[in-house]
């Protein structure tokens, strides 16, 4: 489908519609919400029995502490025009910040902008966000894009190859179809219009997805065939790294682009503006991208064709049309290049090439800090099967390199910090990683890899279905209420895991949960690893080393992990204890994953015994039936002078 007329750009009192022949875009002024979407026939690919604020519109959540605040759409107060010609027009919608709104919005400069290019089936939009040092602090949870689909022609929903299908209707979700389950977003379909559905669960966050893999997302209209489609060609602009989980599309029908969230991590990834700090950021631009088929083809054919464009878009970054000087072009950025290697020497005794290790820029901090970094902008890639890596298009600024790796524990950050300079080209050399290592590997339950995917996630209750995910080869978990599945697979007695004999993909739980008592009370749960050691030496004697256990956590949620060895007390103080952590809310929201917490563990030898061992892991806390840790993996290390090591190749 294309076109020869040029984008034209025609103003009305209350809107702005641009129009390049293919599409016509619809955008209130000076709000900036869109309106409509004219395409392939249809007068508005949006739900035009919502009001015109509530169809298409850029939204925010903010307050002064604290990861939950005040939500409300980004509506700007004047408009103007950045470019018009015949091959483009980009429409700025600007909200301004003063004192006298001080409580009422976040103290920002926001520049929504909408772009439209000819012979182009679909717009851009992308943000300015900006506050000045002198203006009040205030954090900021979230910020996206949203699109209210018309309910009458969007029924199929895609996120990836294995993961789309038809959904139900919004009109499904009402009290008097639906019954309300343990957390608001999750409802049980009881009287759907289409009797397919009945007996199903609905729940948003079943569709949520690693920036890494979401690239493009959307619905199919079958009559007439029509797709619409949120493509991310970058994650530079988005939080968290590469493997931060954000909605994608869900019932409604709705279609996100997330840009800065909470979901999987909590208060630690919100966005936190202190006094005196200054911050811009750029956010976008994604892609709306709308296709239909031809000669009657397959409606569903419109996922793959969008898959093609998404391609296209991903070469075509960093664009070369936004207008605003705050998005620099290819030849304004930088690149840099290495070798990435890993050292540990219980595994090899030279550096070996770090197949598949994710290394990346992000601004300066800690190790690991990346992970719940929201300002700055972030840049990663996935080192090749020798260990090369190479990251082009990088903003200029001061970064960090930071790197992790599947199979090894911990994260990786380079001694000093990269300067990306306008059109620079760096070569980092040989980056070598020394995965922390006390001694050789006793035991080890699980594969580091920072999810708790390789454990033991039971069948869904067949009253708690969504029929995806049935059998489904890498997203059993997100089914509804599996938590509850672990009261009826230890109704009285808690895992038991004994090194040697065990299987942790069938004998460990995939989350250590608290336990429903007949009562209706939720207890905590103590886990126990049994494992034996011919000898520990002469424990009197001052040359005998500690051991050291390693437990990496892959997400936590309102959770303390007390540790215990040979002592089954509870009440007696523990080994280690991590303190209450985290608020991911990974279990209740049907991931696998969230921030990645590792912890070391000192166990002196004198502890153990000749013969059986035990670890007493306890789970303190009881606040919901989803509170509690998913693990990645677990270590026990010998004395550092123990002669052999176990491979975790």
């Amino acid at each position: 489908m294309s076109s020869q007329q040029g984008v034209k750009l025609q103003i009305e009192s209350d809107h702005v519609v641009l129009d390049n022949g293919m599409l016509k875009l619809t955008i209130s002024k000076p709000q900036g919400m869109v309106t409509g979407i004219q395409y392939n026939g249809v007068t508005n690919l949006l739900e035009s029995r919502n009001d015109e604020i509530d169809r298409g519109y850029w939204d925010l959540v903010w307050s002064k502490t604290g990861s939950t605040g005040t939500k409300g759409r980004i509506s700007g107060t004047s408009f103007s025009v950045i470019v018009e010609n015949e091959e483009q027009v980009e429409v700025s919608f600007k909200r301004t910040w003063d004192p006298s709104l001080e409580g009422q919005l976040p103290s920002l400069i926001i520049d929504k902008r909408f772009i439209m290019l000819k012979n182009s089936s679909g717009f851009y939009s992308y943000g300015i966000f900006e506050h000045l040092a002198e203006w009040s602090p205030f954090n900021l949870p979230q910020v996206r894009i949203v699109f209210k689909l018309s309910k009458d022609k969007f029924h199929y929903m895609a996120v990836s190859d294995n993961r789309q299908r038809f959904m139900p209707l919004p009109d499904d979700r009402s009290e008097k179809r639906s019954k309300p389950l343990a957390y608001p977003e999750a409802v049980l379909l009881v009287n759907p219009v289409e009797p397919e559905f009945k007996g199903e669960v609905d729940d948003k966050y079943q569709y949520s997805c690693e920036n890494k893999d979401l690239k493009v997302h959307g619905w199919i209209c079958s009559d007439p065939a029509v797709g619409f489609w949120q493509i991310t060609p970058s994650n530079e602009f988005r939080t968290g790294g590469l493997v931060k989980q954000n909605l994608t599309s869900h019932v409604g029908p709705i279609n996100l682009a997330m840009f800065l969230s909470a979901h999987y991590a909590g208060d630690e990834m919100v966005l936190k503006l202190k006094p005196g700090e200054p911050w811009k950021k750029v956010l976008g631009p994604v892609f709306m991208y709308l296709n239909t088929t031809t000669d009657g083809g397959d409606p569903l054919s419109l996922w793959e064709d969008a898959k093609r464009q998404m391609a296209v878009e991903v070469q075509s970054w960093p664009y070369s049309f936004p207008a605003s000087e705050d998005f620099p072009k290819a030849e304004q950025r930088g690149r840099i290049s290495g070798r990435f290697l890993v050292h540990d020497w219980c595994v090899s005794e030279t550096s070996i090439p770090g197949n598949g290790g994710y290394v990346g820029l992000a601004p300066p901090g800690e190790v690991g800090s990346w992970q719940i970094d929201g300002k700055g902008y972030q840049f990663w890639t996935q080192a090749d099967e020798q260990g090369f890596f190479s990251i082009a298009n990088v903003r200029p600024g001061e970064y960090n390199l930071y790197a992790y790796i599947p199979g090894f524990l911990g994260d990786y950050k380079f001694g000093s910090s990269v300067t990306i300079a306008p059109g620079s080209s760096m070569d980092m050399g040989d980056v070598v990683y020394e995965p922390p290592r006390h001694g050789p590997t006793l035991w080890e339950i699980g594969y580091p890899d920072r999810t708790a995917s390789g454990f033991y996630v039971p069948d869904v209750d067949p009253k708690y279905i969504n029929k995806l995910y049935v059998n489904h080869p890498d997203s059993r978990f997100r089914q509804y209420g599996l938590w509850d599945r672990y009261t009826e697979l230890y109704p009285d007695k808690d895992v038991v895991y004994t090194v040697g004999k065990s299987d942790w993909a069938k004998d460990w739980f995939y989350a250590h949960i608290p336990r429903r008592t007949k009562e209706g009370e939720y207890v905590p749960t103590t886990w126990q690893i049994k494992f034996y050691v011919d000898s520990v030496g002469n424990t009197s004697s001052s040359d005998v080393g500690d051991y050291l256990l390693r437990v990496a956590v892959a997400t936590a949620h309102v959770a303390e992990l007390q540790v215990r060895i040979n002592n089954q007390d509870m009440s007696s103080s523990p080994l280690f204890s991590t303190g209450v952590i985290g608020h991911d809310n990974t279990i209740g929201r049907h991931g696998i994953h969230g921030l990645y917490r590792l912890y070391e563990v000192l166990v002196p030898a004198a502890l153990l015994w000749k013969g059986e061992n035990i670890f007493y892991f306890t789970q303190t806390q009881t606040k919901s039936p989803a509170t509690g840790i998913m693990y990645d993996y677990i270590r026990l290390e010998a004395p550092p002078s123990s002669p052999h090591c176990l491979s975790l190749a």
